[in-house]
């Protein structure tokens, strides 16, 4: 494994931290400066895991938890790549999805939201990247749900998704909408993202060609972690003339 810094995060290209608009950023966010310095051990390593430590049904969250016959909702497929912000796959790294089921209710206990949980849908999952970065699961389409930010905001259609690669400054907790979702513009989460080009990164897009005929749609979402600093070599000839 390659050890070196990160490089550091570009903080133009995330949502600022106090976003009055979304109420709760408002309490949970920094009052001073952010201080950004080297990256140490605990930056540039992070943990090992092994297919061994996964089941094998880990990535297919319409059957990990069915018991007595199958979950209600639209089966979809999701997959997609991880890679670094140079293009380079992101191999081994752990990816852990959550979600409300179809009619928007998480299986969670201070979820009290009136629509019924579903007995055969548990609502998460996981699963590591291959060699190539590549990553992919079934599950039930979200249903969009009512939240306290205000009297009649709706969250959009989405999945919550953990990433834990080869160093701690790669970590990444982010979510996933839909293509075709028009309460992704109206949400004030969405909304604190600076411009609409970053807000498309996390949409992901129909990608019909995978299908499975008469089963499940299937949606692409990419992802993009820190990269390495890269130490480059001088492409000269030894005792050429400089």
């Amino acid at each position: 494994m390659t050890i070196g810094e990160f490089v550091e995060r570009d903080a133009s290209m995330h949502p600022p931290a106090l976003s009055p608009a979304y109420k709760t950023s408002v309490l949970r966010s920094p009052r001073n400066a952010l201080v950004s310095p080297r990256n140490t051990l605990s930056e540039i390593t992070g943990p090992v895991f092994g297919a061994n430590e996964l089941g094998e049904k880990d990535n297919d969250l319409i059957l990990n938890f069915a018991k007595d016959g199958l979950p209600i909702g639209e089966r979809i497929i999701v997959h997609g790549y991880v890679r670094d912000e140079f293009g380079n796959p992101v191999s081994g790294a752990l990816v852990e999805v959550w979600q409300a089921n179809a009619g928007g209710r998480y299986r969670h206990k201070t979820d009290r939201y009136l629509a019924p949980i579903d007995p055969n849908f548990g609502g998460c999952g996981r699963m590591l990247t291959d060699s190539n970065g590549y990553y992919v699961f079934r599950t039930i389409r979200p249903g969009a749900y009512p939240w306290g930010n205000n009297t009649n905001a709706w969250r959009p259609s989405h999945i919550h998704m953990s990433l834990s690669a080869d160093g701690w400054a790669q970590r990444l907790i982010t979510q996933l909408y839909f293509e075709g979702d028009p309460l992704i513009e109206r949400c004030p989460i969405a909304r604190t993202i600076p411009t609409v080009e970053q807000v498309r990164s996390l949409i992901a897009q129909e990608d019909p060609a995978s299908n499975v005929p008469f089963d499940a749609r299937t949606y692409r979402f990419d992802v993009t972690l820190r990269g390495r600093r890269a130490t480059f070599f001088e492409n000269t000839v030894p005792g050429a003339p400089r």
